[in-house]
């Protein structure tokens, strides 16, 4: 089958973004969407935060095709299907991943390995059609948690553009190039449930963390434009209002000379 490896691992490499540690992030210090326990497991042994942080990406790229793509066999499953199978692994755990996969093939999910049944079963379905049940139990997995009125708005934004794209590479069609508005510099981190797989623990949703600071930043500017448009309004309707008892007092003053005998 036609592997979109190149063209998903590029869109989840700018969805994942740069170094960050966030407090609220089990993973610890990530890079690449590399997580601190995923560089010590697949990397180097002792690895420390500084050595996350100066990472080559080459070792990201390593580690997603080897314990990711390859891992879930997506060179197998059909273009879109392997993209939207392989960002939800890498930011659920391949195993919640694997047991979705098993779900919208109607198939027993009590295991989530990705087997030659479960490569056939794909094959036989509209790829189309597999990547959209994908991401609607995705997103509805997301919607369920307690912290989706905090992270919502960027798991929202993540899973729908990779429903957008998946899509796109199932029909054949060209993909859209992603914007910076499209992507996340950060993350946001799911509790799993159940964890199943290796890279269950401290499980990674994009964009989360990111969108929220976005959306704070657009609504300050919002807000200091605002600002500046009402003292502006507020100064012009100051000036007119002396410039009118201005002319009022000139005119004034012109009657009673007139009246006196000065004008």
């Amino acid at each position: 089958m036609l592997s979109s490896y190149d063209a998903s691992l590029t869109r989840l490499l700018k969805d994942e973004g740069g170094y960050t540690d966030h407090p609220s992030d089990p993973g610890g210090p990530t890079n690449f969407g590399i997580t601190l326990i995923d560089a010590r497991r697949y990397w180097k042994g002792n690895a420390t935060a500084d050595d996350v942080r100066t990472m080559p990406q080459s070792v990201a790229r390593k580690i997603y095709r080897e314990r990711y793509w390859n891992a879930m066999r997506c060179d197998e499953l059909p273009a879109g299907v392997d993209y939207a199978v392989f960002d939800y692994g890498v930011n659920s755990g391949i195993g919640r991943a694997g047991k979705v996969l098993r779900r919208v093939l109607e198939m027993p999910d009590t295991a989530s390995t990705i087997t030659n049944e479960v490569i056939a079963a794909a094959a036989g379905c509209n790829a189309s059609d597999l990547v959209a049940a994908i991401c609607t139990e995705r997103l509805a997995f997301l919607q369920g948690l307690k912290i989706f009125p905090v992270f919502g708005r960027g798991w929202t934004a993540r899973v729908n553009g990779v429903r957008a794209a998946a899509t796109a590479m199932a029909q054949g069609r060209a993909l859209v190039t992603m914007t910076s508005s499209e992507t996340s510099a950060g993350k946001a981190v799911v509790p799993v449930k159940n964890p199943a797989g290796p890279a269950s623990a401290g499980a990674v949703i994009a964009a989360g963390t990111a969108a929220a600071a976005v959306t704070s930043r657009f609504e300050v500017a919002a807000l200091v434009i605002a600002a500046a448009l009402a003292a502006s309004v507020a100064v012009f309707l100051i000036w007119r209002w002396r410039h009118r008892r201005q002319q009022e007092a000139a005119v004034t003053g012109h009657s009673e000379r007139t009246s006196n005998g000065l004008g």
